[in-house]
């Protein structure tokens, strides 16, 4: 009996070819007969005898056969197994992304909400978060770096104009660096102009975001400020700004560009114009010039009375609905909004139709930017390096596991959240004392400040400089900025929560299947780096420092330390040095 043969499209396994008649198919046609001539003659051997000519064709021919069939059995090869394999591809079971890769704090959240929400877990008091002790008395300053000579200040008539862009915390950092060109070129410098942008949308001036009169007194006898150019000036451009010799500086200048390529044009001149102004200078300065940083960040910028006379409202209600904790409280900024959420390009829980309104959202604001080759999207691998914004959800789970009890008073600084009713929602049940400046404030209030995303956001600082804690989610201005004044202010220590990122990607992989205790030992460990980290001071030689001023104001700023008590009233007290006089 023959072997059963399967048919397969109308061929045999063993390659002959089914008929759906009883006739059998058609012969091929024969080959001309001059093609078998030479078949023929290719097959046969050669003889010594044969013509050169003919042995030289027959051998060619035999050549390129040959060469063809080495061509195409590997191609036939490889289509037979695509096509063999490609049907049962999906079948194989794809390896599962590291942990980390996916957001699933939600399911986490669920597993253990009995023991989130447990009143028998050890509550950490805020006044005893922080073990490190403050740093060791700082020798003070040399009169060198605190006062410049006398033949540096004489009269000047060359004026310097910049344009700060950006939000709150960038143009501060645009109006330091401004003091110090200007005193680095012992120039008059105007009053910084701000420049206004489409992503913060705020037209704000400097007098409604800063004390004019203030920042004018305060640095006089270092670097003189008016407010407008003189009139000659004005004339002689056509009272065009746009008119003045611009320098479109590069990033992080040395001194020695501003006085090699800008100094000669300002002498020549009399005036000139830096736009945009961002992170135009260097850090490494000399110590007389870094200290006009240090002036203008914690003397001279003071923000203006309508703003700090809400903001000591807002300070003293935080402390008010705070005494269960002597009048301390925890701040947190969250950067959660609908921008940065988009921005990110993370992904969260909202499914199908979260990816559909982030992508209309990076089209709106950024067009084709996210569309680059270059720009390649991975939320999984932006995840793992911790560049994902935290939710509030993971900001609560953070700080339940850190030991921070319902009982604890929290402000929340942020713009407008992503999916707020959503995502708050269990930070609000973990935390019930949980507050904003919408909940603090009055609408009527609150209404001169509407609009102005600047203007809010310094209400959020004063609020967050002043508290206990102070917990940042994110990178940014906003907190570099914050962790060094307040590093300014308590001693040498931030007093912040930075959480390794990197780290909760992992630990919140509810895949992972962590115990609250395991959980809560790992928040303990990172609390206790943040308090580590908190003291640290930026090893600093003359002309070599790499960090932030900004964010590591010592050692050079200490000469503008004032000392401060450590009691319950600490925040009004604060507030009153920074207000000066009440008004």
């Amino acid at each position: 009996m023959k072997p059963k043969t399967l048919n397969y499209h109308g061929y045999h396994c063993d390659g002959a070819q089914s008929s759906s008649s009883s006739s059998s198919p058609s012969p091929p046609h024969s080959p001309p007969r001059y093609a078998s001539k030479w078949r023929r003659k290719m097959r046969s051997k050669p003889h010594w005898n044969q013509p050169l000519w003919e042995l030289f064709v027959g051998g060619f021919f035999t050549l390129r056969f040959s060469c063809t069939h080495m061509l195409l059995l590997p191609l036939l090869y490889v289509s037979g197994f695509i096509m063999c394999v490609a049907p049962f591809s999906s079948l194989v079971a794809q390896p599962p992304p590291p942990p980390g890769w996916v957001y699933n704090t939600h399911l986490m959240y669920h597993r253990l909400h009995r023991h989130v929400h447990s009143h028998h877990s050890s509550a950490i008091q805020l006044s005893s978060v922080w073990k490190y002790k403050r740093l060791k008395e700082m020798k003070p300053c040399s009169n060198s770096t605190t006062s410049r000579p006398r033949s540096e200040l004489s009269e000047t008539n060359t004026y310097l104009i910049v344009d700060a862009n950006g939000g709150l915390n960038q143009q501060r950092s645009a109006i330091c660096n401004a003091v110090a060109v200007a005193g680095l070129l012992n120039a008059i410098l105007v009053i910084p102009r701000f420049e206004f942008h489409n992503v913060w949308k705020d037209s704000s001036k400097f007098g409604d975001i800063y004390d004019e009169d203030h920042f004018i007194a305060a640095l006089d006898g270092h670097v003189k400020v008016v407010k407008e150019l003189p009139e000659t000036l004005m004339q002689r451009y056509n009272y065009n700004i746009s008119n003045i010799p611009n320098f479109h500086v590069q990033a992080w200048s040395r001194a020695d560009y501003y006085r090699g390529e800008v100094l000669p044009v300002l002498q020549r001149e009399g005036v000139v114009r830096v736009s945009p102004f961002a992170n135009r200078l260097a850090m490494n300065i000399p110590p007389e010039i870094q200290f006009l940083r240090c002036l203008t960040n914690y003397e001279a910028l003071r923000f203006s009375s309508s703003i700090m006379a809400l903001a000591r409202k807002l300070v003293s209600r935080m402390i008010e609905k705070s005494s269960r904790d002597d009048g301390k409280y925890v701040s947190v900024h969250l950067r959660f909004e609908e921008d940065m959420v988009a921005f990110s390009c993370c992904v969260y829980d909202g499914g199908e139709a979260e990816k559909v309104e982030m992508d209309s959202i990076r089209e709106i604001g950024w067009k084709q930017k996210f569309k680059l080759k270059q720009h390649l999207i991975s939320p999984g691998l932006n995840r793992i390096n911790g560049k994902c914004p935290l939710t509030p959800l993971e900001v609560g789970m953070m700080l339940r596991g850190m030991g921070f009890d319902n009982n604890t008073s929290i402000y929340l600084a942020s713009g407008k959240l992503y999916r707020a009713e959503r995502y708050v929602a269990p930070l609000q049940e973990m935390f019930p004392l949980l507050h904003t400046k919408e909940s603090l404030a009055t609408p009527y209030e609150l209404a001169p400040f509407m609009g102005y995303s600047s203007r809010l956001a310094a209400l959020d600082y004063m609020v967050c400089l002043l508290s206990e804690v102070f917990v940042t989610t994110q990178g940014g201005n906003f907190p570099h900025f914050l962790m060094g004044h307040r590093r300014f202010l308590y001693d040498g220590h931030d007093k912040t929560i930075k959480p390794d990122k990197r780290k909760l990607a992992i630990l919140m992989d509810d895949r992972i299947k962590l115990s609250w205790k395991e959980f809560k030992e790992q928040m303990g460990v990172m609390l206790s780096e943040s308090d580590r980290k908190g003291l640290m001071v930026p090893r600093i030689r003359r002309f070599n420092r790499k960090t932030s001023i900004y964010t590591y104001p010592l050692p050079e700023c200490r000469c503008l330390q004032k000392s401060h008590n450590t009691n319950s009233t600490d925040s009004k007290y604060t507030l009153d040095q920074l207000h000066g006089a009440t008004r």
